[in-house]
């Protein structure tokens, strides 16, 4: 046999096997957009209030996943108190041992407040004085200052003198 007398043959070959893939690669998308329809009709579904009611998140468009409470916009208020509110910082003359350092362990940060009737790691909001900034209750203060006094921290001794002292309710938050 010459070589002639195998080109030809395989080429058809060759031809025969690109069509092949050229058609899988056709139908195998027409059958990937099949199913992107079918999740996109399951997805319509669901009403937006179902999503919102069932606390579900759309993602990427094609899935349904559920929202942890951690991203919960709105905290539930357990109670609200009506207390003085002060300020102090982190000056030797307002602090025990180090000044930078809370009662908790933890160090000084904006958004601290120091209390002796609410247990460490409680959030607390000042609606009145700070709308919806809440705070954390990482500190004690002198016993003689008692359960319903609120000191919050500041980064400067200035800042926490020209506060001075208030009267508001605070709003302990869930969680």
């Amino acid at each position: 046999m010459s070589k002639k007398s195998k080109c030809p043959n395989f080429w058809g070959k060759n031809i025969l096997i690109i069509l092949i893939v050229i058609g899988f690669f056709i139908g195998g998308s027409s059958i990937f957009e099949a199913k992107i329809q079918k999740i996109e009709a399951e997805l319509a579904e669901f009403s937006i209030e179902e999503i919102l009611e069932n606390r579900l998140a759309i993602v990427q468009g094609n899935s349904l996943l559920p929202i942890s409470d951690h991203f919960n916009p709105e905290p539930k208020v357990t109670r609200k108190l009506n207390v003085i509110i002060t300020a102090y910082s982190s000056s030797i003359l307002e602090t025990d041992g180090s000044p930078y350092i809370t009662a908790s362990g933890k160090w000084v940060e904006e958004g601290i407040v120091a209390n002796n009737l609410l247990p460490f790691g409680t959030k607390i909001r000042i609606p009145e004085l700070y709308g919806d900034k809440v705070f954390v209750v990482e500190d004690r203060m002198h016993w003689r200052k008692g359960y319903y006094h609120v000191d919050i921290w500041f980064p400067s001794y200035w800042q926490a003198l020209n506060f001075g002292s208030k009267r508001a309710y605070i709003e302990t938050l869930e969680g």
